[in-house]
């Protein structure tokens, strides 16, 4: 169980960030999209991929779907979606591509309407918060439980705005480090020994 004083300073920090990502002006927030979306490509280009998992955007979260399909499109690699399959449960990640059918899942977000489960090469997970290489979501542990629950792990990139970076995380032992933030400032890559410090490239 997560002690209650850090429980009690998530929720205050994901209130405060999600209410900082729906009030960011449609101007300003393009400015920032567009870096990001630069690094995110840096980032993806190196990478040795067969599937690549993204996400449905959700909560003003930034939309990488065209950028991953065009991506996967020339390189012959897959696309999947994740997937509540069961609360609580690991998620499951579906192949998809730009334009498949879709319908309502968990939350009422999209999911590919034809089951075709897969394991990701790398995993691109949005962020509300984050600090070092560890993810602040949005509390469900679901991605974290994904990590832990992979035969293969996949390379973990998490993804948001600077803005969101965080001051007084304090990671507790369910906490997976992404292997990558990806912000509009920054590549954030963890080091390959899996260390305490952070470096940029």
């Amino acid at each position: 169980m997560m002690p209650p004083e850090i429980a009690a300073w998530r929720q205050g920090q994901r209130k405060r960030l999600l209410e900082l990502r729906r009030s960011l002006p449609l101007p300003e927030r393009a400015a920032l999209i567009e870096p990001l979306l630069g690094n995110l490509r840096t980032v993806l280009e190196r990478l040795e991929l067969g599937t690549l998992g993204i996400y449905w955007p959700i909560q003003r979260e930034v939309d990488v779907r065209p950028l991953a399909d065009e991506i996967c499109d020339r390189r012959g690699a897959a696309l999947a979606l994740p997937v509540v399959v069961r609360k609580g449960a690991p998620l499951e990640y579906w192949q998809w591509r730009m334009g498949d059918s879709i319908e309502r899942g968990f939350w009422n977000i999209p999911v590919p309407r034809q089951r075709h489960p897969v394991e990701p090469d790398a995993v691109v997970a949005p962020l509300v918060g984050f600090w070092d290489h560890y993810r602040l979501g949005y509390g469900g542990g679901y991605f974290d439980r994904t990590l832990a629950a992979a035969r293969k792990r996949p390379y973990a990139i998490g993804l948001g705005f600077e803005l969101s970076r965080l001051d007084g995380f304090v990671p507790q032992p369910h906490d997976i480090p992404m292997d990558v933030i990806v912000t509009d400032a920054s590549i954030h890559e963890r080091p390959r020994g899996g260390g305490a410090d952070a470096g940029h490239c």
